[in-house]
């Protein structure tokens, strides 16, 4: 076995979120009466945490007049919205299932918040995942390595035994920050050109193919 653990990013690597992270963006743009946002626009926004999010939606950024209430809001109505379409990539409820039954320890780390993260993967994959760490206060969002190393910490796991599954630049420079290999999918929410142009290695274009690295 090359790998004892494997960390996943979730939106994107784990779990299609696109449609429901939109859906609930534009909820907000609109009872504040901005534009809505695109599919495209928001695949493009995603990765970074709710306030990344936010910043890139509304077309004063940060700057706009109240931004940290309506990030709130944002936060709580996605959190109650965010199960309607979001289901996980073909192939990757069976992968988990078979790094479990290798004895492969499983976590994700997501820059989604902590409390968004933990439900998703207590429904969709709560069999398999026994760490999963989200945006939360007193830990730095990735590309900062803590939340990696907190799951680590978590596992028993070092480094050289783990292995972080992404499918964005931010899951490349997170992995780097961390010490620890990366394996960058192609399905997600960034294409396979800018992924290799970010310096991605080891890339894969199902969840299946995995396995044969671990």
């Amino acid at each position: 076995m090359r790998y004892t653990t494997v960390i996943f990013d979730l939106d994107g690597t784990l779990l299609n979120t696109l449609e429901d992270i939109r859906s609930s963006v534009n909820y907000i743009l609109e009872k504040y009466g901005f534009a809505p946002r695109t599919l495209e626009q928001i695949r493009l926004s995603v990765g970074n945490g709710s306030g990344v999010l936010l910043e890139r939606s509304l077309p004063q950024g940060r700057e706009t007049p109240g931004f940290e209430d309506i990030l709130a809001e944002y936060v709580a109505w996605y959190q109650d919205h965010n199960m309607i379409a979001t289901a996980p990539y073909e192939g990757v409820v069976e992968t988990l299932g078979k790094l479990a039954a290798s004895e492969h320890k499983l976590a994700v780390v997501s820059n989604k918040p902590d409390a968004n993260t933990k439900a998703l993967v207590r429904k969709f994959f709560g069999g398999y995942v026994s760490v999963a760490i989200g945006e939360r206060p007193g830990i730095a969002r990735k590309p900062s390595p803590d939340s990696v190393k907190a799951a680590m910490a978590e596992l028993w796991s070092y480094p050289y035994e783990t292995v972080y599954v992404g499918d964005s630049e931010v899951d490349l420079k997170t992995a780097r920050a961390a010490g620890i290999d990366c394996v960058s999918v192609t399905w997600g929410f960034r294409t396979r050109e800018l992924l290799t142009d970010c310096g991605a290695k080891t890339l894969i274009d199902r969840p299946s193919e995995l396995l044969r690295l671990v």
